[in-house]
């Protein structure tokens, strides 16, 4: 495998812009006659002087005067050249120093890049490790990403599944020769080494994103394109915040492993797990803070594993589960959804296999709309869920009534809580 990525710098298309030096001494002159003549006039205009006394003679005093005034606007004229001199080596300075950098940001991110296709595992992990640090290292944002980018990349490339073990006898009844035991175990082994590579990319990521804003470390409000990438293994986005950027899991495969959000804060940027699968391990966003932006998972399917969403508030922005299917697994919803709250699970399918919960969720504001979802099967709890505020839409929906719902709703059911006609409780 051969990754041969440039870095883009903002470096290859920025030129340093300077004027002449004779342009910028006039501009220099002129700004700092206006200056002087303002502050003069300004000064005379407050001291309130009508006149200046005039003599018809040029006396030793101030003929002194003069002098002394002539030798002041040569050296002010000096310290103006000066002035724009020194200003005009900074800036080529500076310009020289962050194209040495980005040369050298160049050299290290190809020797890197080199190394993430060697056929070692070890030369591979150092490769990565020499990007991630390059990306902390980067002279500017473009660098940064650029690095971001590579480590993505090799995240989403493809790769021969676990070839499991090698059935002894093989199905025609027959022991597997030597060579093709060494074959297998080859192909084991190649699986193992770009696993563990994957799964320190996914650690490396996880750290850098609990590093918080501002910091050398901290990649938080860079994008993160994860399309499509199998996550096998732990990846740790604890306490991140996600406040610019776009984060995408789109098409991921959440199969194994822990991937913890627990205590991350959504409020700003996009983070889209559009048409993921959830089939194995646990998601957690235990105690997450949606206060802004765009979550989506929109075409999500939840098969398998735990989903866990206890805890966390949902107080603005907009989460999106419109078209989501659960038919397996468990999927706890025991959250709040507060004022500002957009939350949608408009035509999501809850079939049979699926467990999801809203037990003792909390809604006292926003919208959560669940138009047009199908109750088909599994297990949809609101048992001891509050309804205190919240415009809550059930409009349009097949199936069952979810277990609990009308007896969390309560008689009379609350204007802002509409249910379809038939789940309605008898007339007294």
């Amino acid at each position: 495998m051969t990754l041969n990525r440039r870095p883009r710098s903002t470096a290859d298309h920025r030129e340093l812009r300077l004027w002449k030096v004779g342009r910028a001494l006039s501009v220099t002159f002129a700004a700092a006659v206006l200056v002087s003549g303002g502050v003069f006039y300004g000064l005379v205009y407050l001291l309130d002087f009508q006149e200046i006394d005039t003599t018809a003679k040029l006396d030793a005093k101030t003929l002194f005067d003069l002098v002394k005034l002539s030798f002041g606007v040569v050296a002010g004229a000096g310290a103006l050249v000066a002035l724009v001199v020194a200003y005009r080596r900074q800036r080529v300075d500076e310009a020289g120093a962050h194209r040495e950098a980005t040369r050298l940001h160049t050299e290290r991110f190809s020797q890197a890049v080199d190394k993430l296709g060697s056929d070692s595992q070890a030369v591979r992990l150092g490769g990565v490790h020499a990007l991630a640090g390059l990306a902390d290292d980067a002279p500017d944002d473009s660098l940064r990403q650029t690095c971001i980018d590579v480590l993505c990349a090799y995240l989403r490339l493809p790769f021969a599944p676990d070839p499991g073990d090698l059935p002894d006898p093989l199905p025609n009844g027959t022991s597997p020769s030597e060579e093709r035991r060494d074959a297998h175990q080859d192909k084991k082994d190649r699986y193992r080494a770009f696993r563990e590579v994957r799964h320190t990319i996914l650690r490396l990521i996880g750290d850098h994103y609990r590093v918080p804003g501002g910091t050398h470390r901290s990649w938080q409000g860079c994008n993160l394109d994860l399309t499509g990438v199998t996550i096998d293994g732990n990846m740790d986005f604890t306490g991140a915040v996600f406040s610019g950027g776009t984060v995408k899991f789109r098409g991921a495969s959440f199969s194994g492993g822990t991937v913890d959000f627990g205590h991350a804060s959504f409020s700003g940027g996009r983070v889209g797990f559009i048409d993921a699968s959830f089939s194995g391990g646990t998601v957690d966003f235990v105690c997450a803070s949606f206060s802004g932006g765009t979550v989506g998972f929109v075409g999500a399917t939840f098969s398998g594993g735990n989903v866990h969403f206890g805890g966390a508030t949902f107080s603005a922005g907009a989460v999106n589960f419109g078209g989501a299917t659960f038919s397996g697994g468990t999927v706890h919803f025991g959250a709040t959804f507060s004022a500002g709250a957009d939350v949608g699970f408009r035509g999501a399918t809850f079939s049979a296999g699926a467990d999801v919960r809203f037990v003792c969720a909390s809604f006292s504001g926003g919208r959560v709309d669940f138009g047009l979802a199908s109750f088909s099967g599994g297990t949809v709890h609101f048992d001891l869920a509050s309804f205190s505020g919240a415009d809550v839409h059930f409009e349009g929906t097949t199936g069952p009534v979810p277990v609990g719902l009308l007896a969390a709703v309560g008689t009379p059911v609350p204007s802002e809580i509409r249910l379809r006609a038939d789940w309605l409780p008898p007339d007294p």
